[in-house]
C-alpha cells in the first residue's frame, strides 16, 4: 500500500538547511498497523505529512497503492486525500460551531454525498465509536477523548483505505487513549491500513509493527 524510497525533505531557514528527512525506505502493506515512534524534531512528523499527501519530497520516490505521486496532479492528490486516507489529529480539528454529527459529514460534503445518505452514514460512524448519543452535541460539550471519537468517526465515515493518525492519544487521559487505541485495533481488524506516528513508548506498542526514527533517519 505505501512504498516510499530514500525520501529526502530539506528546510532552508535562513542560511541553514534542516534535513528533516535523510533517506528514509519503508513498505507498509494493505492491512498492516504501523507505529512511527520518535522524540520532537526526529522527522516523524514531516513523514506523515508526505505519507498523507499533504507535503512533497525534495528528493525520493513515494508509491502509494502502486502510483508515484510525484506524477499526480494536484486535484489527483485532492481526491485520493478525501477518498483514501482518513486523517487523525491530535488536537482533534474538528469546527465549533458545528454537532458532531456535523463535523463527521464534513468529507462526504466534501464528496458531494446527498444530504440524506450523508447524514445515514455519519450516523453509522458515530455508532462505531459508541457517540451516536452525542450527535447533537458540539465539542465544547463533549469530553477531550469524545471530541477525538468524533475525529476518529470523521476519518473513517468515507470509508478509506488509509488511517494516518497523528499522536492521537497526545491530549487524552490514560482511559481515554486506551479507548482510542482499541478503535484502532478494530479497524486494523477490519483490513484498514494504519499509520500512527507517537512519541510514547507504550502507545506505540499497540501497533503490530514498530518503526523507530531518529534525526530523520529509520533507526529501527
Amino acid at each position: 500500500m505505501i512504498r516510499t524510497q530514500e525520501l529526502q525533505k530539506y528546510y532552508t531557514v535562513g542560511a541553514n538547511t534542516i534535513k528533516a528527512l535523510d533517506g528514509v525506505s519503508l513498505n507498509i502493506d494493505d492491512g498492516e498497523y504501523v507505529t512511527v515512534v520518535g522524540t520532537s524534531g526526529s522527522g516523524k512528523s514531516t513523514l506523515m505529512n508526505i505519507l498523507g499527501c499533504l507535503d512533497t519530497p525534495t528528493s525520493g520516490s513515494y508509491l502509494l497503492d502502486g502510483n508515484d505521486v510525484a506524477t499526480l496532479s494536484d486535484n489527483t492528490l485532492s481526491d485520493i486525500r478525501s477518498r483514501k486516507i482518513g486523517f487523525i489529529f491530535q488536537s482533534f480539528n474538528l469546527i465549533p460551531g458545528l454537532t458532531a454529527l456535523e463535523n463527521v459529514e464534513l468529507p462526504l460534503l466534501y464528496r458531494k454525498v446527498p444530504k440524506k445518505q450523508r447524514s445515514e452514514t455519519a450516523m453509522r460512524a458515530l455508532e462505531s465509536v459508541k457517540l451516536s448519543d452525542r450527535a447533537l452535541h458540539r465539542p465544547s460539550e463533549l469530553s477531550g477523548g469524545q471530541q477525538q471519537r468524533v475525529a476518529i468517526a470523521r476519518a473513517i465515515a468515507a470509508n478509506p483505505a488509509i488511517i494516518l493518525a497523528d499522536e492521537p492519544c497526545g491530549n487524552l487521559d490514560s482511559k481515554s487513549g486506551a479507548e482510542v487505541l482499541e478503535i484502532l485495533s478494530q479497524l486494523s481488524r477490519s483490513g484498514k491500513t494504519v499509520v500512527m506516528i507517537t512519541h510514547n513508548e507504550d502507545t506505540a506498542k499497540k501497533a503490530e509493527r514498530l518503526v523507530r526514527i531518529s534525526d530523520g533517519r529509520l533507526c529501527q
